[in-house]
Parts: C-alpha cells; sequence; structure tokens
C-alpha cells in the first residue's frame, strides 16, 4: 500500500525536489502552496504524512495541522522552517500531531527516509 502525502510549501520548486524524491520511493505526493490549498486538498484526500513548512506565506502552517488533527487523526506532520522559531522543541507541545521538525535546507533523501519511517509505522 502507498503512503498518501501531502507537502504544504509556497516555495514550488522546493517542493517539487521533495516530491520528486518522495515520488522514487513509490509515494503519492500532492502539493499545496497555502493553507487554503492544504485545507481543500485535505477536505477530499487522505494524508498519512503532512509535509508542512512553518513558513508559509500565505495562511498558518498551525491551522493546518490542527484541521490535519481534525480530518485525519492519524495523520503524522513533518514541521519544515527556515528560521529558528520553535527551536526549542515546543511545536511538539502545541501540535500533538508533530511527528519531526527540520530545517528546510535538511537533505531530500533524509526527509524522504522520515516520509517513509512515519508514513509505514503502525497506527494508534
Amino acid at each position: 500500500m502507498s503512503t498518501d502525502v501531502l507537502i504544504v510549501e509556497n516555495d514550488g520548486s522546493l517542493a517539487s525536489v521533495w516530491k520528486a524524491h518522495l515520488e522514487r520511493q513509490g509515494v503519492k505526493v500532492s502539493i499545496a502552496g497555502s493553507q487554503a490549498d492544504a485545507v481543500e486538498h485535505l477536505q477530499f484526500h487522505p494524508a498519512q504524512v503532512i509535509v508542512l513548512s512553518l513558513d508559509l506565506q500565505e495562511g498558518s502552517a498551525l491551522a493546518v495541522a490542527d484541521f490535519a488533527s481534525y480530518r485525519h487523526p492519524r495523520a503524522k506532520v513533518i514541521f519544515v522552517t527556515r528560521t529558528r522559531f520553535f527551536s526549542d522543541g515546543s511545536i511538539f507541545q502545541l501540535v500533538p500531531n508533530t511527528a519531526a521538525f527540520l530545517p528546510a535546507r535538511t537533505p531530500p533523501e533524509d526527509l524522504a527516509a522520515l516520509v517513509e519511517h512515519h508514513g509505514t509505522e503502525p497506527a494508534g
């Protein structure tokens, strides 16, 4: 069974690089560039893992994570950021479905390994 992943990132080039690495592993990937796009996608499509940029230009990453926890409570969220905000780990307390917190410059193959790990983790 393939893992369904939603990438929420306003940098289309970066999202495409991540998508390419994930698709090579047989992962089904969708991309959303804003909070509105992500919420619309999550209303109609499943997501086992959400790669979510904290640096969204349109909307709030925390709102996306909150909606995902309601609509897809078993979905794991991997936050990525270009800043040091939440570098203290408080994102894990603030967003219960957080699986990881990474710098946006993390090598795509490392991100893909995390997605694979959390996408195949037993639910519950």
